[in-house]
């Protein structure tokens, strides 16, 4: 698919409300997340984003 000029408005819309975030796990632990995530039905993305804010939440209260 050749990039055009709306895949690159697109883009830039998003940019505009997304953050990246880089982890970097070591291989094992990160083959481990991986898998909890297929076993909960869950994209890695949306497992990990769950964790944390289930922490953030219970943190919130200390």
């Amino acid at each position: 698919m050749a990039y055009n000029e709306a895949k690159k408005r697109s883009n830039q819309k998003s940019d505009e409300k997304y953050m990246q975030i880089l982890l970097k796990p070591y291989k094992a632990e990160g083959e481990a997340i991986k898998k909890a995530a297929i076993t909960a039905g869950q994209s890695t993305q949306a497992y990990v984003l769950q964790a944390v804010r289930e922490r953030m939440e219970r943190e919130k209260d200390k």
